[in-house]
């Protein structure tokens, strides 16, 4: 494995943990109210730059998880070249389905720009009404994403289990983060109804999902040497 791929794969890890704390967490966050379309309107229509920040920071997200899903195939391919290309090939899924989400966001910054001529026939209701729309469906369809990205931790969690120099509690964080991730946004999708449980099910899995690929990242970032099989598992 190459000093440079896998230092390139870290570092697209690490920005991308970074972009999305600053995207989701801190912008997303701060402009949408959940369940009330008055004031999202009114704070996205105060803030046109700050949310067209937030997007820019989605499409960072998606070129580093192009970078991530090849540099990760070309790190974990000696442990296991069919698994290795799995988990690549699920990644660029769930970025596929992030870009349809995102475009949804897209859709939003028009819709409270306020100045273009075509929005001019819609009362403020129905602009208010459209948007939220919007933002749930960028939700609903991320979430829906985040099962394949679950089904990537774990094939990833799989071969770092196999590979002799990466370390076994950083597997098993890997592995608890793919599982976490898919029940989370299955059920999600599936019992939407049963808030109490979903979000039991978040705090379950919280450290796990936090802290796994950060993990990795960090660990492709300062660990070079290439992951070698275990005899018993290459036997």
């Amino acid at each position: 494995m190459s000093a440079t791929v896998a230092r390139t794969g870290g570092i697209s890890l690490i920005v991308m943990a970074i972009a999305a704390a600053f995207s989701y967490g801190y912008i997303h966050g701060s402009v949408v109210v959940n369940g009330d379309a008055a004031a999202t309107f009114a704070r996205l229509q105060s803030s046109p730059s700050l949310f067209r920040a937030e997007i820019l920071g989605w499409i960072v997200i998606i070129a580093c998880d192009v970078v991530a899903a090849w540099a990760l195939y070309q790190v974990l391919r000696p442990v296991h070249p069919g698994l290795s290309l799995l988990g690549a090939w699920l990644r660029l899924a769930y970025t596929a389905v992030l870009g349809v989400a995102v475009s949804s966001l897209i859709v939003v910054s028009l819709l409270t720009g306020g100045s273009a001529p075509e929005l001019s026939g819609f009362t403020i209701g129905q602009l208010q009404g459209e948007v939220m729309l919007a933002l749930q469906g960028f939700e609903a369809v991320w979430s829906a994403g985040l099962i394949l990205f679950g089904g990537h931790l774990l094939v990833v969690g799989l071969l770092a289990v196999r590979a002799e120099n990466i370390p076994k509690p950083l597997s098993v964080l890997l592995l608890l983060a793919g599982f976490g991730y898919m029940a989370l946004h299955l059920c999600s999708l599936l019992v939407p109804e049963y808030t109490g449980f979903i979000q039991m099910v978040k705090w379950i899995f919280i450290l796990p999902m936090t802290a796994g690929e950060l993990g990795l990242g960090i660990w492709l970032l300062f660990r070079i040497p290439a992951p070698r099989v275990h005899a018993a598992a290459a036997s």
